[in-house]
């Protein structure tokens, strides 16, 4: 899928003005060019309480590509389960919106902000599948020259959000990074670590202009 160019952002994302907080900016857009200037340097868009939030945390959730942790279990289920990518974008981040999930954040907003990103070829997603094609688990997210910025992922069978997660860990390349914006448990017991913000920032810088997956370029 070709990426369509697109137009600055009017909008200025400086990681020196933010606070010390994992929250550091509200307002904005969410135009495409808007969210990939966000990406860029080191924000993405959550709303919280119908206010568009814009957030880099302090400790941000990062996986480095070699340091996936695959269990024997993990390993029987990536033989078991099927990889497609792109095939399914909009279910699967109509599977990861689902209000009844805990924590559910992604809004009608949200939603036509990164299927426009996936129609311009920015966005993009992972889908498992059991053998008859029935879509059981993925993720999605914006790919950034070698950053991979995940968004969230869901599964409706075992293991199948992390066979994902290993199929994106083999199309982004040793030389990219997965950004899982926080780490938490189940995210650490896959080798999710968690970076100071200046870190990934200064890491950021240069993974935003090295060459895309070629999957994605």
């Amino acid at each position: 899928m070709s990426r369509t160019p697109l137009p600055p952002s009017p909008w200025l994302f400086d990681p020196q003005e933010w606070p010390n907080d994992d929250c550091v900016a509200a307002g904005a857009d969410l135009e495409p060019g808007t969210v990939l200037e966000a990406y860029r340097h080191g924000a993405f868009p959550m709303p919280h309480d119908g206010e568009l939030l814009w957030w880099s945390p302090l400790l941000r959730g990062v996986l480095v590509p070699g340091e996936l942790r695959v269990t024997r279990s993990l390993a029987k289920s990536v033989r078991r389960l099927t990889v497609t990518t792109d095939e399914s974008f909009e279910d699967v981040i109509d599977a990861c919106a689902d209000p009844s999930r805990p924590g559910a954040w992604i809004d009608s907003p949200i939603r036509e902000a990164y299927v426009r990103l996936h129609r311009l070829g920015w966005a993009h997603s992972v889908e498992t599948r059991l053998p008859d094609g029935t879509l059981v688990g993925g993720l999605y997210g914006l790919s950034v020259g070698g950053l991979f910025a995940g968004e969230s992922m869901f599964h409706r069978a075992t293991d199948a959000s992390k066979v994902a997660l290993v199929a994106l860990v083999e199309l982004v390349g040793d030389a990219g990074l997965i950004d899982t914006q926080w780490r938490t448990p189940h995210l650490a017991s896959l080798g999710v670590a968690e970076w100071p913000r200046s870190v990934y920032l200064e890491r950021v810088r240069s993974l935003v202009d090295a060459p895309p997956p070629a999957a994605w370029a």
